[in-house]
């Protein structure tokens, strides 16, 4: 699948920090320090950190990031986020999909996450992929007091996850496909409309 798109799936790397410094900058209202992102990789055993890094000239080196930390059975999404400049484009979706089967794999039968109350484009991603809220927590983000919500997915099935990222990588080739491929689909779907065109061609209108 990777081979067919602009960018791969892999873990993240020390290197990568600035790159995800950036992203968070221009996303979150408070991101975390480069210290913490190197504590988070190098010294804490029970936390995971993916990346979709860019594989083609002209795109940024990152274009999302997102980590898990094991508790018990349950995998904790600690952070997600998409470059700014490339939401909407399935990459959220995929990377949050890759990581709930990296949780089923190292053993968590659930996940669960803290959102923004008023982030109502985070909610509705976790709720498309099975997140429900099941409480809240009060004046949680201290740059201004606002309640987070908590969701969690309460079944992490297998099967159930590579049906959703089947779906998502259909949608990823249709958006992503390079550019000349699109163009080439458009003129064969083009050459088929003339065929059929020349077996069945419009009659002229009668004359008065």
């Amino acid at each position: 699948m990777d081979a067919e798109l602009p960018f791969t799936l892999d873990e993240m790397q020390l290197a990568d920090i600035p790159h995800v410094m950036a992203i968070e900058r221009r996303v979150f209202p408070m991101t975390w320090s480069s210290g913490i992102y190197q504590r988070e990789l190098t010294s804490n055993p029970w936390s995971h950190y993916r990346v979709l890094r860019s594989t083609q000239e002209g795109l940024p080196p990152i274009l999302a990031v997102g980590g898990i930390w094991l508790v018990d059975k349950s995998a904790h999404i600690a952070t997600i986020a998409t470059h700014p400049d490339y939401m909407g484009r399935q990459l959220g979706g995929y990377l949050l999909l890759h990581l709930l089967v990296l949780a089923h794999n190292l053993g968590c039968t659930e996940a669960s996450l803290e959102v923004r109350a008023s982030n109502t484009r985070a909610q509705a991603l976790y709720r498309k992929y099975g997140f429900v809220e099941v409480g809240r927590r009060r004046r949680y983000y201290s740059d201004n007091r606002e309640d987070a919500l908590i969701m969690t997915r309460p079944s992490l099935d297998l099967d159930s996850l590579r049906e959703e990222l089947a779906i998502v990588e259909k949608a990823l080739l249709a958006l992503w496909r390079p550019e000349e491929q699109r163009g080439q689909r458009s003129e064969e779907r083009k050459n088929k409309r003339r065929k059929r065109a020349d077996k069945h061609p419009t009659m002229p209108p009668p004359k008065p």
